[in-house]
């Protein structure tokens, strides 16, 4: 069976959710991964909700983490993480787009005249604007090798209403961004494209669920390594081109490629 060992990935956004997960998944195919995120997020963050303690799991599961403190609101040092990665490896594989800002408060409900203007510069600030700038650095190196996977993280939000119209625009946009990446990067032989996890246990939503701020059927709700699983079976497809600029499922995927969520094994 094919894996990643010796293949290179970044994921944006990697201490915890979603993010985290991404990371657990490359790991587990031998996959080494450059775990990004913003120490300073929290004044004190747990010592579970760190890219440090991403970096540590990715070893134990078999890959070799690697963990860079990056804001995604700044430039430089976006492009300063992909230089490091030229620098140290000469290669980059898989790009996971997954950094994302969640507004303070988090604007779950009511209208959008409603929400304070930082609303939409925290969702399609670092969750669209923050994906487009890694991509632009992350490219040239895919594009060098003439091979490499973008894959953005979006969710149902991107084709009906969720939480708030912010919100929508923000993922709408993300998977509107891999359709067209697709176009500009098949003459080189990359692929891009956008997933959609279902409802996922993140930190976040089960620290939201015991607040009461949201509801979650844990019977269905898939865990952060089910994506990441996902991004590795496409990492993994020799035939990974065909399905360049198309905005798909986890769960229609894990069908196709066989993978379990490792909560249901």
């Amino acid at each position: 069976m094919a894996d990643l060992r010796g293949k290179v990935a970044v994921v944006t956004g990697g201490s915890r959710g979603v993010g985290k997960g991404a990371a657990e998944g490359l790991a587990e195919a031998g996959a080494t991964v450059y775990i990004t995120g913003r120490s300073e997020s929290f004044d004190e963050p747990p010592a579970d909700r760190t890219i440090q303690a991403t970096a540590r799991r990715v070893d134990d599961l078999g890959g070799a983490g690697v963990a860079v403190p990056v804001d995604h609101d700044n430039d430089h040092e976006v492009l300063e993480l992909f230089e490091r990665v030229r620098q140290e490896q000469g290669r980059l594989d898989i790009l996971v787009n997954n950094a994302y800002k969640i507004p303070d408060p988090p604007v779950w409900r009511g209208g959008f005249w409603e929400h304070p203007l930082s609303a939409w510069d925290d969702q399609c600030g670092i969750g669209l604007r923050g994906y487009y700038v890694s991509a632009v650095y992350a490219a040239p190196l895919m594009v060098e090798q003439g091979s490499g996977l973008v894959v953005n993280i979006s969710s149902r939000a991107g084709g009906e209403y969720v939480f708030s119209a912010s919100y929508g625009v923000g993922k709408a946009g993300v998977d509107r961004m891999a359709k067209d990446f697709a176009v500009e990067l098949r003459p080189h032989g990359v692929a891009a494209l956008s997933l959609w996890p279902g409802s996922v246990k993140t930190e976040f939503i089960m620290d939201a669920v015991q607040r009461g701020d949201v509801t979650l059927d844990a019977s269905v709700a898939q865990s952060p390594r089910f994506t990441g699983r996902c991004i590795a079976a496409l990492a993994m497809d020799p035939d990974v081109m065909e399905k360049s600029g198309g905005v798909y499922k986890v769960a229609d995927l894990a069908r196709e490629y066989r993978f379990t969520d490792p909560d249901r094994n």
